[in-house]
């Protein structure tokens, strides 16, 4: 998500998502639920810090140097998270980082750097997925049979699934999404007036598909799917 305005509206959402997410939970374990929570907030943080790293760094590198002079040309996560995105992902699972601010006019070819940035966050987190699956490949022979061993396994694998979760949810074509930028710019419409009417709707437009569960059916399908097939491919 390279550009995004929250408002109040998208905060309520998530408060209703996150109790819901409360009331079908198991938590007939409380330690359990911690302990799984503990176990997935490394990959919601790697996932997040990962994906704004990307657009920040392809924008550095095609000559907007807006991303570097307010300090996102990195990996660390104090730059990249937005408290309240964390959140959703967390509980909700979804979420967002801190939006990496351009300026397009520093760009050589404008409507073809500006698809590369909008581009760059989810092929960050395919990369990040496929890395770290690579990795889990080659420590499963190695890993202990113990707790600590079972939990690095379960850190790996929840790793995978954010990144991929992120993925996709970003390539919906809805603003404020990567997914609307892609397309915008694809179809020769990105910074027209059409274009900002239907973004300043963004956010509406997000909470209405949420609210339907249309995220949801995208979502849910297309992770199980990529998720096996790494499995499959790398690492069993």
């Amino acid at each position: 998500m390279r550009q995004r305005n929250i408002d109040i509206t998208l905060v309520i959402m998530i408060a209703v998502l996150a109790a819901s997410s409360f009331r079908s939970g198991d938590f007939s374990d409380p330690r359990e639920w911690l302990l799984d929570k503990i176990l997935l907030l490394p990959a919601v943080i790697i996932g997040i810090s990962f994906h704004e790293f990307g657009h920040a760094f392809v924008a550095y590198r095609l000559g907007d140097g807006t991303p570097k002079a307010q300090g996102r040309v990195t990996l660390n996560p104090l730059a990249h998270i937005d408290w309240v995105g964390l959140a959703a992902l967390f509980f909700c699972g979804f979420g967002w980082g801190r939006p990496v601010q351009i300026n397009p006019y520093n760009f050589k070819h404008r409507r073809r750097d500006e698809l590369l940035v909008s581009l760059a966050g989810v092929v960050m987190n395919l990369l990040t997925a496929v890395v770290f699956s690579v990795v889990a490949g080659l420590i499963i022979g190695i890993l202990p049979a113990t707790t600590l061993g079972e939990g690095i396994w379960t850190m790996m694998m929840y790793i995978i699934q954010i990144n991929l979760v992120l993925m996709i949810f970003n390539l919906i074509p809805c603003p404020p999404l990567d997914g609307f930028s892609i397309l915008a710019e694809i179809l020769g419409f990105g910074n027209t007036e059409t274009y900002w009417r239907i973004y300043q709707y963004g956010n509406w437009i997000l909470l209405a598909i949420i609210v339907f569960g249309v995220t949801g059916m995208i979502i849910s399908p297309c992770v199980s799917f990529l998720f096996n097939l790494l499995c499959q491919l790398i690492i069993f």
